[in-house]
Parts: structure tokens; C-alpha cells; sequence
């Protein structure tokens, strides 16, 4: 009986999860597999599934996390997956706010387990947010300890953004949580394949178990009904106090013509531009988020457009 091959992509929110999907992803298009994924997503809106080319076979789950509240819903997404297609590989791209071993497991409930082959669980890690970890709220440290314990490989992501000396000791103390799982540093979560095919299923050894709402992770989703001042998104995102883990979407600005691509992880703003049409909406994350003054302050920023635009007439 042909098992389909499982890979579990863990990591912290905005460490690279989805760039390391499309690399595998084209990988496996170039090695003639027929690869299916599935993609959680904490908010109510998906955004990185757009990142996955429409002829794959994907599920998408929406608002939870696959580890704790919507775990049923994963089995069965899950177990579609491998009864509408012949697939050789499954990959499972998780929420940020997920423990992998609790994926892991249920990836081998009774009715799955003898139709698939665990690969393991590939964990990256932001290797700027490792070197702030003293500044983070104590539960989201723990989880990251947690995914990078339970990893059996581990890519130590956006390296080129701490020094070698940072460097030097992050492996150290990585190695000493997780001295089985091979590391790897890595910059725009870019790695060798082989590093993949070769990874080794650990014994998974069970601890404690840390959820979506022991987090207390919020998410708040706004769309913007038309184009807004480049320059005053850039004062807004300035703003943001530390408690805004992750935000992504898509936006466009009166300067320009274009959409683009807005990414958001821990501080660091990235904007590109992109060639779809996708809706201009925004997916915040992170803990306390005070939703009312977040809206009013987006609904600032198309205000303030519109009375650009009163003052040229």
C-alpha cells in the first residue's frame, strides 16, 4: 500500500515558513512528484495560500490552530487530501502559534497513520527574534524552545542579520535544546533539498503543551477600499508597539499604480510589488491588540488620502 510522505513546517510567526514551502514546492515540481498542501491560518482570511500555484491540491484552515481548536477539522482536511489525489508528499505549513509534536500526533490519529509516512518536522527559527528573546512575552519563549526541541531539522533563518559572534553562540545554545536535529543557518529560508530528503524521523518525546489560547494570540482584518499615502503607512507601521508579532496582506498606494505585498514580523517591514490583483486587506496578529484604536488609525490613513486629494482640487 502506498504511505504519502508527511512533512510538518513549524516555526514561530514570520520566520519563513511560507518562502521555504515555495522553494520545496518548486523542488518537487522539478522532480515530477505530485505534491498536496495544507495551510493553517490563525485569522479569518487567508493570505499565503495566494503564494501556492492553483493547480496544487490544497486545504486551507481558517481561524485556529491545528494543534488545539480545529484539530477535528485538520483529520478530515487531512484525510481528504489523500483520498482525492495520488500524492507523493503532503506538506503541512503551520500557524506560527502551533507546538509541532501536537500536529505530529495528530497527523497519526488510527485512520491516517497507516496511509502516510512521517518525514518530520522542519522547524525554522528567526534568528532576530532569538537574539531579543529576553524582551518576549514568557510563553511565546517557551513554544519557540518547544519547536525548535521537537525539530528534526532546523533551519536557523535570516541569518545575514546578526553578527557571526550572535551567530556562534545561537548554534550552541540550539544544539544543546535539540543536539539530535541537524541545523542549518539559512537567509530568505533559501536550503538545499537534499537537506530535506535526507532529514531523519526522531523519537518524539512529549512535555508540555502550549496552545494558540495560552497564548493569547488576537488576530483583527481590515481592508482598505482604496489607495492610501505611502508615506503616512510608513509613519503608521513606525507606530506599532512590540505586541504586533505578524502582519501581512496586500496594499496600494496613491503614488503608485501597483498592488504590493506587505510583510510583517517582528519589527521588520518588507514591501514588494506584485503582479495579481488580489483585495487590499491587512492580517494583524499579535497579543493585546486594541482593535478599536487599530481601526480607527487605518481609517486615518484613507482619510488622509482623501484630503489630499480635496486639497489638489
Amino acid at each position: 500500500m502506498k504511505q504519502t510522505e508527511i512533512y510538518i513546517l513549524s516555526g514561530f510567526l514570520g520566520s519563513g515558513k511560507t518562502t521555504l514551502l515555495k522553494t520545496l514546492l518548486q523542488y518537487e515540481k522539478q522532480a515530477g512528484r505530485k505534491v498536496g498542501v495544507v495551510m493553517n491560518e490563525i485569522g479569518k482570511v487567508s493570505i499565503d495560500s495566494t503564494a501556492i500555484s492553483k493547480d496544487l491540491p490544497l486545504k486551507e484552515l481558517l481561524d485556529g490552530c491545528v494543534c488545539c481548536t480545529i484539530i477535528d477539522q485538520f483529520e478530515e482536511q487531512l484525510r481528504k487530501l489523500l483520498e482525492e489525489n495520488d500524492l507523493d508528499a503532503i506538506y503541512i505549513e503551520t500557524t506560527g502559534a502551533a507546538h509541532p509534536l501536537e500536529v505530529y500526533d495528530a497527523c497519526m490519529s488510527p485512520s491516517l497513520a497507516t496511509k502516510i509516512y512521517m518525514r518530520g518536522i522542519i522547524t525554522l527559527v528567526d534568528l532576530t527574534l532569538w537574539t531579543k528573546q529576553h524582551t518576549l512575552d514568557q510563553v511565546v519563549g517557551e513554544l519557540i524552545w518547544e519547536q525548535i526541541k521537537h525539530a528534526d531539522l532546523l533551519l536557523l533563518n535570516k541569518s545575514d542579520l546578526i553578527s557571526e559572534s550572535e551567530q556562534a553562540s545561537t548554534l550552541y545554545t540550539i544544539q544543546s535544546i535539540n543536539p539530535k536535529a541537524f541545523a542549518v543557518f539559512t537567509t530568505y529560508a533559501d536550503i538545499n533539498p537534499a537537506f530535506v530528503n535526507g532529514i531523519s524521523l526522531q523519537e518524539k518525546e512529549k512535555t508540555s503543551k502550549l496552545t494558540i489560547d495560552q497564548l493569547t494570540l488576537q488576530t483583527f482584518v481590515y481592508t482598505f477600499q482604496q489607495p492610501i499615502s505611502h508615506e503616512k503607512f510608513e509613519q503608521f507601521i513606525l507606530t506599532l508597539p512590540s505586541s504586533f508579532y505578524r502582519i501581512k496582506g496586500f496594499v496600494r498606494f496613491i503614488e503608485s499604480n501597483m498592488l504590493y505585498s506587505f510583510q510583517y514580523s517582528n519589527g521588520q517591514p518588507i514591501l514588494l510589488p506584485d503582479m495579481m490583483d488580489y483585495p487590499t486587506t491587512l492580517v494583524f496578529i499579535g497579543t493585546q491588540l486594541d482593535k478599536i484604536s487599530l481601526e480607527q488609525s487605518l481609517e486615518k490613513l484613507v482619510e488622509t488620502r482623501l484630503n489630499d486629494m480635496n486639497d489638489k482640487h
